[in-house]
């Protein structure tokens, strides 16, 4: 059933106009859904439509233009009524009985127009795909395109009222979306032209979405309570009045803020964070939540975002000092620069905000502002120059530390200054190394006990004894040298490694018996030398690519470290004389390529050396090795060794006997390599085995039924995806003598043969026709008389090869009678001959004067000796081989026997038929028989027949 679901006509407002009269008419249809507020706003748009088209629509004082307002929600399945326009322009039968009398609208029949009325969209645009109209009806509905409202005022909107047949317009007001049609009523009669607006009501099919999944807010610190702060990107709703977003919420307040919305003129609703009390950063500095946004829909949707509240640093605290006072003491020979003491206040605020200066108060004596200097930003003190006799023992320092927009902390040092009566040792350095500047400089492969300065150690007033040692950690000694007093000399312990240390600070220090100490730093410096070559972090590099490769294939990039510095660490690379001229290393990078396709069936491992070699003179190498396997990828189909195989089997083969093997490889490796094989076709006959490739049949094969097998055998591999190749296998099957000769003529033991006794000698009597269902000499077939009984049965002979049976001798009154011969029928098979018997009657008299009385003769079973005597013909089976050189006299002297004897009885034949005039037909003398059966009836008489032969 169809039904019209949301969807609602809520205005049908019909305008036609004419010069004569020049006044609207309205024809007020249905109020399905009353939108007068929007009626009356469309009004001046209306007639300002009408004025534009007036002059054009009266040029056809039928015509009448109509506008159709309908509504529905989005999202509404196929097939779902909006409206008929038929139905609501007041077109069916009783509806619209009453004619305008500006319109020519033709009368109707009955309850129909006539001719009928005919819907159409003005053009095809967009309908398509949100409506559908009835041609015949007029009932407009939706389509299998679900209609979409945010999408589809988001295509239409801005776009003009009326654009094509179909057009979308969004109305200044956020909720209307509406979708325009032009519908043409037909045939031009009475022609029509009506505008269809379809209202798309929202429904809540879009929850809230924030624009970013972070929402950062800053509040400072001091923020008062009821601090209102806008919280940017607020969240989005496509969905429009009620359905759109309503209100926002915080999952956690922390008891610190709450949430406030506002709404503007165009409806749009702001969320502000409220400040619910006091904050400070120093006890806690961000505040994390989750907002979350609720639509009106029901049920309601929800949108959620991370809310970070940052609190932002103001000025509110001051530098502090922890200790108000603090003692210092300074002895009166301290050098010049020395730091005596450090003071230093903190300020738990952040940035500028804790920035802290230093200065001595306005109470501090100029003169011990002179000796003891304050560094305004770390607050150490230091001596700023020599202690002299006449300065004070005692000074008072009052430091204050300064923060912006705050009160300066105080904190009193008290120096107190100890004087020295005793001048100190000293200490005379003279260098042998290089020295500049107090810094020496070695090489770091120096020998053992290399000399690096002489140092003599002394009191200035000569009354104390000087003692003095090394201070410091490195290969370095302090020995006198002698044989002079106070002289020291300074030398390293053993050889110095620059990779594993490249400075030293070592001093020397003197003291005297009066415990003063004086202190002389020296500092070292090791010069770096190209002693280290670089070092591959693998000494075996094992790469792997797959075959078929782009040119220039990235395999990997080597790394080489030099310890050294400077140049001699720099590192360039360089491919071995034994690597391949296609393999490329760039020798800044050390990235290793390939500049062809291998092939792994080519070549399937490559092993080569690279080299690293330094900047140093002179330069230091290392040697790696690349070891590279190319991985198979199936590229290559199975290939039989031949195109064609070809079996010959003796028939009667047993079933699943062994027919041979198919052969076949793939010089893919792995399962690219693995090979299955099966038959195309006669597989309900042959089957193979895939692991061996043994060809097999199924059944015992009989040549008799058929003589050859031509198979398809297909080879597929086991590569992804398989690759696959097809052999053609014939199988001839070779004759086994397992047919023993079929007699077709006489066609039983039973016939007989009238004989004339006037029948001359040498003349053809009948003949004894077989034929064998082998091949070769399995079907050469032997004719011989092997039993006879009659009055003189010797009289007749048959002829081996064709197995005709001719009168040897004349026949005489004592001939008359029945003669029997037993004629043996048999192949020249190898290794065993088979064989068939036949009786052939011939009954020698004038006439057939009582057939009954011959034919009980033929019921008596004859008492015949059986001869053994084989029939002697010329052909030998093919298989057999001469074996020796002495069988050929022989041979031919047979050979020689039969060609006369068939020469012989050939002119015997032609001689009788000149004679009697008339033709005998003479079987062909080929060694196939082949003859049919009914050729060689045709010159015999029929069973029980007699036919009279005789040369009279």
């Amino acid at each position: 059933m169809r039904g019209r679901g949301n969807a609602r006509s809520s205005r049908a407002l019909a305008v036609s106009w004419c010069p004569a009269t020049w006044h609207p008419r309205l024809d007020m249809g249905r109020l399905l859904r009353p939108r007068s507020s929007t009626s009356h706003r469309n009004l001046p748009h209306l007639f300002l439509f009408v004025l534009f088209v007036g002059p054009f629509s009266c040029l056809a004082s039928y015509s009448r233009a109509t506008e159709l307002l309908y509504s529905l929600n989005e999202g509404l399945p196929a097939g779902v009524l909006i409206g008929s326009l038929a139905e609501d322009l007041r077109l069916l039968p009783g509806a619209a009985g009453r004619r305008d009398a500006q319109s020519q609208l033709p009368e109707r029949t009955g309850a129909e127009w006539n001719p009928p009325l005919s819907f159409s969209l003005a053009s095809r645009g967009l309908s398509g795909q949100y409506v559908t109209l009835d041609n015949r009806s007029g009932e407009l509905h939706t389509s299998a395109q679900e209609i979409d409202r945010e999408a589809l005022c988001l295509e239409g909107g801005g776009g003009s009222a009326w654009g094509g047949s179909v057009s979308i317009s969004s109305s200044p007001s956020s909720d209307s979306c509406l979708l325009l049609l032009d519908v043409l009523v037909l045939p031009q009669e009475y022609f029509r032209f009506v505008k269809v607006k379809i209202a798309i009501r929202d429904i809540n099919d879009n929850a809230p979405q924030f624009p970013v999944s972070q929402i950062l807010v800053w509040v400072p610190e001091n923020a008062p309570v009821n601090t209102r702060l806008a919280i940017e990107h607020p969240a989005v709703d496509p969905d429009v009045g009620i359905n759109g977003v309503q209100t926002y919420r915080l999952l956690d307040y922390h008891g610190m803020f709450t949430l406030d919305v506002e709404e503007n003129e165009n409806g749009e609703r702001t969320p502000y964070l409220i400040v619910m009390g006091a904050l400070d950063r120093e006890t806690q500095d961000q505040y994390v939540s989750i907002i979350i946004a609720e639509d009106g829909g029901s049920p309601p949707l929800l949108g959620s975002a991370t809310l970070t509240i940052g609190i932002s640093d103001i000025n509110d605290n001051c530098p502090l000092f922890t200790d108000s006072q603090i003692n210092v003491t300074v002895y009166g020979n301290a050098t010049v620069g020395t730091p005596i003491a450090a003071v230093q206040a903190v300020d738990r605020d952040l940035g500028t905000n804790a920035q802290i200066t230093y200065s001595y108060s306005q109470k501090v004596p100029q003169a011990s502002k002179d000796l003891f200097h304050l560094d305004e930003n770390t607050g150490v003190i230091k001596l700023f120059s020599k202690i002299g006799g006449n300065v004070l023992q005692s000074h008072k320092l009052t430091i204050l530390a300064n923060g912006p927009g705050c009160i300066p902390a105080v904190i009193t040092a008290l120096v107190s200054i100890i004087k020295v009566i005793f001048r100190p040792p000293e200490i005379v350095p003279r260098y042998i190394a290089n020295e500049i500047d107090g810094v020496v400089y070695l090489k770091e492969l120096e020998p053992i006990n290399t000399p690096i300065a002489f140092f003599t150690i002394r009191d200035p007033e000569g009354k104390y004894k000087v003692n003095c040692y090394l201070d410091g950690e490195g290969p370095f000694r302090l020995s006198p040298y002698k044989p002079y007093n106070n002289e020291y000399l300074l030398e390293t312990t053993k050889p110095m490694d620059y990779e594993l240390q490249q400075f030293y600070e070592i001093a020397v220090v003197a003291w005297n018996s009066e415990g003063f100490h004086v202190k002389r730093v020296i500092k070292v410096q090791l010069l770096d030398d190209n002693d280290n070559a670089p070092v591959f972090l693998q000494p075996l590099i094992e790469l792997t690519i797959e075959e078929n490769n782009t040119p220039n294939a990235f395999l990997t990039k080597l790394y080489a470290t030099d310890a050294d510095s400077g140049e001699r660490g720099q590192v360039s690379y360089f491919l071995g004389p034994d690597a391949p001229s296609y393999f490329s290393l760039d020798s800044v990078t050390g990235i290793l390529t390939v500049s062809t396709q291998l092939d792994r069936e080519e070549k399937e491992k490559y092993r080569y050396t690279v080299r690293a070699v330094d900047c140093g003179k002179p330069p230091r190498e290392s040697v790696a090795t690349v070891a590279l396997t190319v991985l198979d990828k199936n590229d290559n189909s199975p290939r039989f060794i031949n195109k064609d195989f070809s079996f010959f089997v003796p028939e009667n083969f047993p079933g699943y006997g062994e027919i041979g093997v198919i052969s076949v490889t793939d010089a893919d490796a792995g399962r690219n390599g693995w090979v299955a094989l099966s038959v195309v076709n006669q597989s309900d006959i042959f089957v193979i085995d895939t692991g061996k490739g043994m060809l097999r049949a199924k059944v015992s094969l009989d040549r008799e039924q058929q003589s050859s097998y031509t198979l398809w055998v297909e080879a597929v591999d086991g590569g992804e995806p398989a690759l696959s190749s097809t052999a053609k296998i014939t199988i001839l099957l070779l004759d086994i003598n397992d047919n023993p000769p079929l007699v077709l003529f006489p066609q039983s033991n039973m016939s007989y043969l009238l004989v004339l006794p006037s029948t001359l000698p040498g003349s053809p009597v009948t003949e004894v026709y077989a034929v064998d269902k082998d091949t070769g000499m399995n079907a050469v077939i032997a004719y011989s008389i092997i039993g006879r009984r009659g009055p003189r049965p010797e009289s007749f002979r048959i002829d081996p090869k064709t197995g005709n049976i001719t009168l040897e001798e004349a026949l005489m009154q004592t001939d008359y009678g029945l003669h029997r011969l037993l004629v043996k029928v048999s192949d020249h098979g190898y290794p065993e001959p088979l064989h068939s018997t036949v009786m052939v009657n011939l009954f020698v008299n004038d006439t057939v004067s009582n057939e009954s009385y011959i034919e009980s003769l033929l019921r008596k079973e004859p008492e015949i000796n059986i001869e053994e005597k084989e029939p002697q013909i010329s052909i030998e089976p093919t298989h057999r081989k001469v074996e020796s050189v002495s069988c050929m006299p022989t041979l031919v002297a047979l050979s020689v026997i039969s060609l006369g004897s068939i020469t012989l009885v050939t002119g015997m034949g032609i001689y009788i038929c000149l004679r009697k005039g008339k033709k005998h037909p003479r079987e062909d003398e080929n060694l196939e028989v082949q003859i049919p059966l009914k050729g060689k009836i045709d010159f015999h008489m029929q069973e029980r027949k007699p036919m009279d032969i005789s040369n009279i």
